[in-house]
């Protein structure tokens, strides 16, 4: 029999599971390892394919969502990086859009470039934006250039000239120059990263993308001997940030499509889970250790975008739409100048972590706050294999209290309630903000802390349903076994949205669709299992930014070219509040997806309940919950012993190995044949 595994590396923790032939599911979960989190992957594999009785040959799928190259760009312990561009445009890293961070802050400092400026170097050439060249390139200048960046010491060399995207000939020049005369360097070439204009965003992600390069590469290299060593086939995958997968030697190439790589997975989860319980609207909860991430699925299909900020730094790439926050069990409660308590984004991470680890950590966590109000198991965590320290946890909110002056008790639910209204406005951004209510959402909780705070924080936005999945813990790493292979192409060319301009846009497709021909074919994709699906991102002429609409697939008739039209005109009234059909439109990037379908898990239906649900009570025990107070004699639920069928009521507390759930007075839960709890408002149940 054969097995596939996923596995998620996060900052705390490293999710780990394995799903067989008859769509049974393992899950494992081990303290992440951040030194080399290659260790913690394969250790938690090894781990769990001794547990099922499984040999390491028998893997026949390894995927693995990573956050090496986010960390690298956050803590800036990336390469040393070189970059060669167009006349002029030396500076463009500080430039950028002559946006400050802060409107109204004077003194407000923009992160440092991720290049020093005697790093970068112009060279002559120029081209114009019809793609015409103006100036060709001086290959002795870029000679000289990659000399000087070589005796610099640098590792990384970023290439992005003026228009490339248009003509990326003069690119091609220089990195064939580089190979003979730097072979060494890691090589990033804007119109391989990001083939679009607006040079500013290209540079950046450039840049990014060869900060990041050498140490994604020394991670690849690590991570396939430790798999390779340990006996497992599988040349292991990584997730994207638009939520497919990646071989390692596309990682390797182009790390900053991994930026988002976790996150990415639990969405794809969360909407396999949801599609089976009869969900297509959800709001997804990732609840982990160090932050919490928050998206919109709508009709099934999460929501997209291509820009976002790391550190003040933007990335431009495809990925899920995901809000992050930092706000995880581990966010650390302290108090402000003015004497209020905030909590996070600061967190006490995997060592030394929360006081009740008893690994050193002494200021007072969410996870903290959790175990001194009896909300968490106060003995043990991970089905036991993780004792904590209850007393250290105690102690902890007890020196928060007396610095406030109020009970402790009293403190570690105002922990608890700061988190929750953090995470409330993450939620809003991605809903509210754009034109969706999130009473007409079910939360689907995950994580390791999600389901823990679920039922609170759907209170606070009146959200009357919530989906907590069988393995919440570790749905990221569940996730990993249900994403295709995916790679996204994209070309800028602004033209009128009109019927003259319908050859150029399809012969710009044609290209994107020839490049993706080629990609299946290196990943050895069957035909019947490619899959294309073409976007254009559309403005109105004068706009400066785009909203993505669906372009049919064939020869696009002037009939269908309307119906587009209509699509992008309701787009604009969703997003804006408006809508102007007699104004022109454009397009601007044509952008094709490529996915390559892969053998998903099957999740596997549970046991019908024959008996009673007082059959998984474990115990009681006091516990402080909102909206309620002190609950004497609380039930504790096992939930291994929960049976499709079984219907119980708050207050309750629901554990397992990956997760603990609240459920709070007139909330009502049932258990659906897959195993998943679905919890509603008294009077709400099958709404």
């Amino acid at each position: 029999m054969t097995v596939r595994i996923g596995v998620d590396a996060g900052g705390t923790f490293t999710d780990v599971c394995l799903a067989d032939e008859n769509g049974v599911i393992s899950v494992f979960k081990l303290p992440s390892t951040p030194s080399d989190p290659s260790i913690s992957i394969v250790q938690g594999a090894l781990d769990l394919l001794a547990d099922a009785g499984q040999e390491p040959e028998s893997v026949s799928y390894l995927g693995h969502g990573t956050t090496v190259a986010t960390n690298a760009l956050l803590q800036r312990r990336g390469a040393q990086t070189g970059v060669i561009t167009t006349g002029g445009f030396r500076d463009l890293l500080e430039l950028a859009r002559q946006r400050r961070p802060d409107l109204y802050d004077l003194q407000v400092e923009k992160p440092a470039p991720l290049v020093a400026r005697r790093h970068r170097v112009e060279v002559p050439e120029r081209m114009r934006h019809t793609g015409e060249v103006e100036q060709m390139l001086d290959e002795d200048a870029v000679r000289a250039a990659v000399g000087y960046l070589r005796n610099e010491g640098v590792q990384a060399i970023a290439v992005c000239f003026l228009y490339s995207y248009m003509y990326p000939g003069h690119e091609q020049q220089v990195a064939q120059i580089v190979r003979e005369a730097f072979p060494d360097a890691y090589l990033s070439l804007s119109h391989r990263v990001l083939a679009e204009f607006r040079e500013y965003e290209r540079l950046s992600t450039t840049v990014v993308n060869a900060f990041v390069g050498p140490v994604m590469s020394n991670y690849i290299d690590r991570l396939r001997e430790r798999v390779s060593a340990s006996g497992m086939l599988a040349d292991p995958h990584i997730t994207q940030s638009n939520g497919g997968v990646i071989s390692l030697d596309v990682a390797r190439e182009s790390p900053v499509r991994t930026i988002l790589s976790g996150p990415a997975a639990g969405v794809t989860g969360a909407v396999h889970v949801a599609a089976l319980a009869g969900v297509e609207n959800v709001i997804t909860f990732d609840m982990g250790g160090t932050s919490t991430d928050v998206a919109l699925i709508l009709e099934g299909r999460p929501g997209t975008g291509l820009e976002l900020e790391i550190d003040g730094i933007p990335v431009r790439t495809p990925m899920i739409d995901i809000n992050t926050v930092g706000a995880g069990g581990g966010s650390i409660a302290w108090i402000d100048s003015g004497g209020h308590m905030k909590v996070g984004p600061r967190s006490a991470g995997a060592e030394p972590g929360p006081a009740a680890y008893g690994r050193g950590g002494n200021e007072a966590t969410v996870t903290d706050a959790n175990v001194a109000l009896g909300i968490l198991n106060r003995e043990s965590i991970l089905g036991g294999r993780m004792p904590l320290d209850a007393k250290a946890a105690d102690a902890a909110i007890e020196r928060l209290a007396g610095q406030l002056g109020i009970e402790p008790l009293t403190a570690a639910d105002g922990v608890l309630a700061i988190v929750t209204a953090n995470m409330a406005r993450a939620i809003r951004v991605i809903s509210v903000e754009r034109g969706h209510d999130p009473r007409d959402f079910t939360l689907v909780a995950f994580g390791g802390a999600g389901p823990l705070h679920a039922s609170r924080l759907a209170r606070q936005l009146d959200i009357k349903r919530i989906l907590v999945p069988r393995v919440p813990g570790i749905l990221c790493a569940v996730g990993l076994l249900m994403a295709d292979l995916r790679v996204d192409f994209s070309r800028s060319n602004v033209m009128p949205a009109a019927a003259e301009a319908l050859p150029e846009v399809l012969r710009l497709f044609a290209d994107l669709e020839a490049e993706a021909l080629g990609w299946m074919m290196d990943e050895q994709i069957e035909e019947p299992d490619r899959g294309l699906r073409r976007v254009a991102d559309m403005r109105y002429a004068g706009q400066n930014y785009e909203l993505s609409i669906e372009i049919p697939a064939g020869d696009v008739t002037p009939a269908e070219l309307v119906e587009v039209l209509v699509a992008f005109h309701a787009a604009h009234e969703l997003a804006y509040g408006f809508a102007s059909p007699g104004e022109p439109a454009q397009f601007v990037t044509l952008r094709l997806e490529a996915t390559g379908r892969v053998k998903k898990a099957q999740l596997a239906e549970i046991e019908r309940a024959s008996g009673s649900v007082e059959e998984a009570w474990l115990s009681t025990r006091d516990a402080f919950l909102p909206d309620a107070g002190l609950v004497r004699d609380c039930p504790v639920l096992d939930r291994d012993r929960l049976r499709w069928g079984h219907v119980f009521s708050g207050p309750a507390i629901v554990e397992q190995m990956d997760a603990t759930t609240v459920v709070l007075p007139g909330q009502q839960v049932e258990v659906d044949r897959y195993g998943n709890l679905l919890i509603t408002e008294a009077g709400e149940a099958g709404s």
